[in-house]
């Protein structure tokens, strides 16, 4: 013993653990968490006998983003299986693929977004609820305005017998283009072109669908609406204060509309640049 008076010194370890009482409990509740898909895919894997990888290129990330469509009402299972097929990672940024499985919308450059699972599988669902795809089993010839990263392109491409997706922004594109490449030899069309006037040379479409919301439907489109098709797309509602999902469905005596949940949608614009 030491003959100095001097209680021993405490011995501090480096690094020193973060506890998790030094955060208050409004700041732990916010923390968000962008790897917990890839880990929770480690989590299956491991009790899995013959686990198929853990990456983000893995099965199992994509069938936890499911499993989470479910679980917030998304019941349309060709839908969900197409989502469970296409690498969303793939269509983003590659400082951005750890958050591609997340529910949130992520930038693509040039202020456009690619839009939630959530709300991909929801227009998805209702476009597989109108009459003319219950009649075919299957989207059929569908047009998509605002072709942006991709993503709802290539899940198109699983649910419609042919898709025409139309960007009216050159970079986005050429992007699509190339990540697009495989799906282009099968079924798909991509065009540069002004999404308000739709495209005309393949029309009439079974299906389809916007990704950019408008104060209302350019004319164009419900021309080129088959009978029996369905249109899914955000509008603004002056009445809400803001855009929500309109669904309009083409029959023998004209339109019919309804208008659903809120979402936010970038501007719908003219010309192509």
């Amino acid at each position: 013993m030491s003959g100095s008076g001097q209680p021993p010194s405490r011995r501090v370890r480096f690094p020193a653990s973060v506890s998790s009482s030094v955060l208050p409990q409004a700041k732990r509740s916010r923390v968000l968490r962008p790897q917990l898909p890839v880990q929770q895919a480690a989590q299956d894997a491991a009790r899995s006998v013959a686990p198929s990888g853990v990456g983000l290129d893995s099965e199992a990330v994509r069938r936890r983003m499911v499993q989470r469509l479910q679980q917030g009402g998304v019941r349309c299972e060709p839908v969900l299986q197409a989502m469970a097929q296409v690498p969303r990672h793939q269509f983003v940024d590659s400082a951005l693929a750890a958050q591609a499985y997340e529910d949130t919308s992520l930038p693509i450059g040039l202020g456009q977004t690619i839009s939630k699972p959530s709300v991909v599988a929801r227009m998805l669902s209702l476009l597989h609820e109108g009459a003319r795809a219950r009649e075919l089993g299957h989207l059929g010839k569908a047009l998509e305005v605002g072709t942006g990263c991709g993503y709802q392109a290539a899940i198109l491409c699983l649910l419609a017998r042919q898709v025409v997706s139309i960007e009216r922004l050159a970079p986005l594109h050429e992007q699509a283009r190339q990540r697009l490449d495989a799906w282009r030899a099968q079924r798909l069309m991509l065009v540069w072109a002004d999404g308000r006037l739709g495209h005309a040379p393949s029309a009439p479409y079974d299906s389809m669908v916007s990704a950019a919301g408008a104060d209302d439907l350019p004319p164009a489109w419900l021309d080129q609406l088959a009978l029996g098709g369905r249109l899914v797309a955000p509008v603004h509602s002056q009445a809400h204060g803001g855009q929500l999902l309109l669904v309009v469905d083409r029959h023998e005596g004209g339109y019919t509309r309804s208008l659903h949940e809120p979402v936010h949608f970038v501007p719908l614009k003219s010309g192509a640049q």
